[in-house]
Order: C-alpha cells, then structure tokens, then sequence
C-alpha cells in the first residue's frame, strides 16, 4: 500500500486515505491490517485493529472531511468529533529514572486505536478553528485535502514532487507541443 503524508495535519492524512473523491473513489483502508499500517506509519500505536474500528475510522474521516469543508457543518458530524476527541485521551508523561537522570515517559494507553482516533479528532478541532486554509490539490486525477499554510495562502497541490511536477511538465509540453491532441 502506498500512504501519501502530504496534508499537513494528521487528521487531513486520515481524509486522504479515501482517494481519487473526484471520481468513485479508492478505499485505501481496506481491513484491520491496512488501518494498523496506516496507524503506525503516522505515528500512532496501533494495537490490535478490529474491523469496528475500521468502520469507526472511516466514520471519523468522512466527519471531518465534511466539517473541514463545509461552511455550516452538520451538528452530527460535530458531535462525532467531540465524542472521538473526548473518548480516550492519552495518559499524561511521567518521569522516570533513565540512564544518569530523569526521562519522559508516555505509559501505553489502555486502547491505542481509541486514543490514536481521540487525537486525529482532537486535530480536526484544532484546525478547523484555526486560520490555516483548507484546500483540494488542483490536480484534476488527485482530490486530496491539505492545511494551506503558505504566506499567501494560494498553495494549488498536495504535493509540489508529485502533482505540482506533473501540472508543471503538462505546462512545459503544451507550451513546446501546441498542436497536440
């Protein structure tokens, strides 16, 4: 399976586990399996996946796809969010004895896939009232969300090596090729 980790925030990387919305769409969390993958590549213990949780993420993901992009969202979506970011908070650091000092500790949380969903949803918060733009990558064959945090806010692609460098030798070849189909 290939993750693509270019929307800025780990919520917008959950909304972009569903690709090509432009169209019928590609379902990257498949099972159990692929949402334990996708976990733990951004960053979160994964722990044992169920295939309600699967269901569950999906659930938040078209939540906050919807409350990300949408000028009133649905009290229902909100509400999704608020129980997700409520539902399992992470447990504080602690000290520890290490090696010559003191260290920080995380204890592993009693349900990492529920404290990994309490943060994705927690992040969603915190954007969505933030000043960042929300934006779909320009690439017509892309669709995937991203946080707009440049200058000017005017950032067009997900990913300027991929889609930006595709958009920009489609420009270069129209430019040399005018005459073709």
């Amino acid at each position: 399976m290939e993750w693509v980790f270019d929307g800025g925030r780990p919520c917008l990387d959950l909304v972009n586990t569903r690709r090509a919305r432009h169209a019928e769409g590609v379902e990257l969390l498949t099972g159990p399996d692929a949402l334990a993958e996708w976990l733990g590549l951004a960053g979160f213990t994964a722990g044992s996946v169920t295939a309600g949780n699967v269901l569950a993420a999906k659930a938040l993901r078209e939540a906050v796809d919807r409350v990300l992009l949408a000028e009133l969202p649905r009290r229902r979506d909100v509400d999704l969010l608020n129980t997700a970011a409520a539902a399992a908070p992470a447990p504080p650091a602690r000290l520890a004895f290490g090696d010559g000092g003191l260290r920080r500790e995380v204890p592993a949380p009693p349900d990492p896939v529920a404290t990994a969903f309490a943060a994705l949803a927690a992040d969603a918060i915190d954007l969505v009232t933030s000043d960042a733009s929300i934006r779909i990558c320009a690439a017509d064959d892309c669709g995937l969300r991203f946080s707009d945090a440049s200058p000017r806010r005017n950032r067009q692609w997900c990913s300027m090596s991929r889609c930006g460098n595709r958009a920009k030798a489609r420009a270069h070849y129209a430019r040399l090729h005018p005459h073709a189909p």
